[in-house]
């Protein structure tokens, strides 16, 4: 009889403690984007399931590393929305008096 593949939330879930000793190794603001890191994974278990690879963690890391992808496309997509609103802006703002002008009307 074969063996029973495990779902895949109980891999990442091993996976998780398997990193324990190294989460207790790092700094409390490290651990908690440690944890952060591996939420960031268990948004992907059906994936996983499906995706079935022989080494678990690859895939671990490659949800990982999608949900990091989306964050910053989402961050660079916000960045040029304020750029753009900061460009409309300055062609707004009326020019500062210069010297000269202050000059003339003293």
């Amino acid at each position: 009889m074969g063996r029973t593949v495990l779902p895949f939330s109980q891999v990442l879930e091993r996976e998780y403690e398997d990193w324990k000793k190294f989460r207790r190794a790092l700094r409390r603001e490290d651990q908690q984007v440690l944890d952060r890191l591996f939420d960031r994974a268990r948004l992907h278990v059906q994936a996983g399931s499906y995706a079935s690879r022989p080494w678990p963690f690859e895939t671990i890391l490659f949800s990982i590393v999608l949900e990091l992808e989306k964050e910053l496309v989402g961050l660079q997509a916000k960045l040029k929305r304020l750029e753009d609103r900061l460009g409309e802006w300055e062609t707004l703002r009326v020019p500062e008096r210069s010297a000269e002008v202050d000059s003339i009307t003293a």
